[in-house]
């Protein structure tokens, strides 16, 4: 054979070699394409999960045959197919820790993509109690429907001063991604309280398992009960972990394993009673839309819990009480902290957002008023345009849109018709768009606004914006922070204002709290702590040692005034308004800015009307009034 032969055969061989690679290569990577999931936890540390061969979906061999014709004639006619985990596969899953917000955009594509084909969370959270107080959030537990859980170590993001990743703040909210649990709607109230985070379109899985009713609930509603009785798993709900310590640096395995399964099992209990069954191995679906979940859970869709107990032994199995210690309800009442609760009142204490109450009505009814030659004029609600035709100063022109012409010179017109007060605006929740419950929300708060003076009070209905109710209390929070920062600012002590205005006089404090033990603790208290209780009472109220304190002295002493007026109070709102004014009206503008660019800031709009602005009306002020406007606060 030639030289150019063997050339040949060569280069034959190697072109024979790269195709057949080439095509192994193409099969390969179009099924990796076309398995639906192929489960992958990594560790922080790119540590593979150990179960993931045992996750790996493993199809007919029909369907594998079909693939590879498929790829041989180069064409793709599958349609996705999703495989559900077992429900012992879905516990197997290893948990990955997060404390920091690279560690969670790692994971957030993962948990993105398993959203796309089932948008719904299980959800959980930990915390720890002290002399029965329940301190913030320490934990927060997110788990996929495919068992990929992820534990958020919310301190971490508190106590390092580090950003909440933007994607978790919105996934939270995300009104089209059901998070589901035991008492998640509550959870939701925790984190709103202690990090201002917005959780939306909640279920409680003891309403769906009542609605379902697919299998008997013998032993209660609680997550344990629910677990044993439709899934046959037993949880792990000691109180040596139910009450260990959440806020440790590093958590034990035993910790992570118990808060995990919390967030799993409630996504398989989710999947489990709305019909995508594990009992006979995994099982196929093609997914299922926000649309499709929500339909099945019509009418439950952030609604707390109202049931008469969960059935269990709540003292030994309360999922919703984080429970370490017994109060210490009696110190000292000489001690400046005294905490002995009053007994005439109902100390229990409301969850945030119960005493906001939806609009019954729209705010915005979209009416016009016009100039007596047509000019538009500004936007009204019905009420107040159909006032000017009782009057007789206005004439109806049209029904729809109502707009009323007035019969006279109004007072001002706008400086062009691309004025904020000109557009119609939404009834919907400018923060998340929810339109069927919102609440007005003042961006300057009113204990601001109420000291501005008359020429920046007029017309402020650019500053009254609607938010659902969650939204509400979200931004009320991210509001008490910038009010502490103003407070450190100008030296203007806030809070209740009657605890400013009115001084603590020490000696009736101490009176009044003795009395309130005596009347709460009774003869539980040890003798010589009672008597020196009762001395003290006796010598405040000017009483013989030998006289006895009856219920009705007790009860009096319990009611003292203890406070004194405060000759030199001055509000907080006013303390902070009047040092910008020191700066004039550019000085209240700053501070009308600095609220609005807050809101922005921590809420992140997505729904604001047209022509909102943090400079709103400045420029017509400066130009109205002058840069040296005499500042008369109210």
């Amino acid at each position: 054979m030639s030289h150019r032969g063997h050339l040949t055969a060569v280069i034959t061989t190697v072109l024979g070699a790269t195709l057949g690679g080439l095509l192994i290569w193409r099969i390969y990577r179009t099924r990796r394409k076309k398995l639906p999931f192929i489960q992958k936890v990594v560790d922080p540390v790119d540590a593979p999960c150990p179960v993931e061969k045992e996750l790996t979906c493993i199809q007919p061999p029909q369907l594998i045959e079909k693939e590879l014709k498929a790829v041989e004639c180069q064409t793709i006619t599958l349609l996705p197919v999703v495989q559900i985990p077992s429900c012992e596969q879905l516990l197997g899953v290893k948990p990955v820790m997060v404390s920091s917000e690279q560690e969670w955009q790692q994971l957030w594509p993962l948990l993105q993509k398993e959203l796309s084909v089932f948008p719904v969370l299980g959800l959980d959270c930990e915390w720890v109690s002290m002399k029965g107080r329940a301190s913030v959030v320490s934990l927060l537990q997110l788990a996929s429907y495919s068992g990929l859980c992820v534990l958020v170590k919310l301190l971490a993001f508190r106590n390092d001063q580090q950003q909440v990743p933007l994607s978790l703040i919105e996934v939270l909210r995300d009104p089209h991604i059901l998070k589901v649990g035991v008492g998640c709607y509550e959870d939701g109230k925790r984190l709103t309280r202690d990090y201002g985070l917005s959780l939306t379109c909640t279920v409680d899985l003891r309403y769906l398992a009542l609605r379902q009713r697919q299998a008997k609930v013998n032993n209660g509603l609680s997550l344990k009960s629910l677990a044993a009785d439709l899934l046959n798993v037993s949880l792990d709900k000691s109180l040596e972990l139910r009450c260990s310590d959440w806020e440790a640096d590093e958590l034990t395995m035993e910790q992570i394993t118990y808060a995990a399964r919390d967030a799993q099992i409630s996504i398989a209990l989710f999947l489990h009673l709305l019909g995508f069954g594990f009992e006979a191995g995994p099982a196929s679906s093609s997914g299922s839309s926000y649309a499709e979940l929500a339909a099945c859970c019509q009418g439950l869709v952030d609604v707390p819990f109202r049931g008469r107990g969960d059935g269990d032994d709540r003292a030994a199995d309360g999922e919703r009480r984080r429970r370490t210690r017994k109060p210490a309800i009696y110190e000292s009442p000489e001690s400046g902290d005294q905490q002995v609760p009053d007994p005439r009142k109902n100390n229990k204490r409301k969850p945030l957002g119960v005493g906001y109450s939806a609009r019954k009505s729209p705010l915005y009814d979209n009416c016009f008023l016009h100039a007596p030659d047509g000019q538009p004029l500004c936007t009204c609600d019905k009420k107040k345009a159909k006032w000017y035709l009782d009057k007789g100063i206005g004439v109806l022109q049209s029904e729809d849109p109502f707009v009323v012409r007035l019969l006279f010179e109004p007072s001002g017109r706008p400086d062009s018709q691309q004025d904020y007060y000109l557009t119609a605006k939404e009834n919907l929740c400018v923060v998340c768009g929810k339109a069927d419950s919102y609440i007005r929300k003042n961006i300057v708060p009113h204990e601001y606004r109420r000291h501005f003076p008359t020429e920046m009070k007029d017309h402020n209905s650019h500053d009254i914006l609607l938010l659902c109710t969650s939204c509400h209390a979200a931004s009320n929070v991210h509001d008490g922070f910038l009010k502490q920062q103003l407070a450190e600012e100008f030296a203007a002590p806030q809070g209740c204002e009657d605890g400013v205005r009115l001084l603590e006089d020490s000696d009736r404090r101490r009176v009044r709290s003795a009395a309130r033990a005596l009347l709460t603790a009774g003869d539980s208290l040890p003798e010589q702590r009672r008597q020196e209780l009762q001395v003290l009472i006796k010598n405040f109220l000017d009483m013989n040692e030998k006289e006895e304190l009856t219920d009705e002295v007790l009860q009096q002493a319990a009611g003292l005034e203890t406070r004194i007026f405060n000759e030199a109070y001055v509000p907080h709102g006013l303390k902070v308004v009047q040092a910008y004014a020191e700066y004039g009206l550019r000085g209240l503008m700053d501070l009308e800015r600095r609220w609005r660019q807050h809101f922005l800031t921590t809420m992140q709009p997505q729904h604001l009307p047209p022509l909102w602005s943090i400079d709103h009306n400045h420029n017509k002020f400066l130009r109205k009034y002058g840069v040296d406007l005499p500042i008369k606060l109210n």
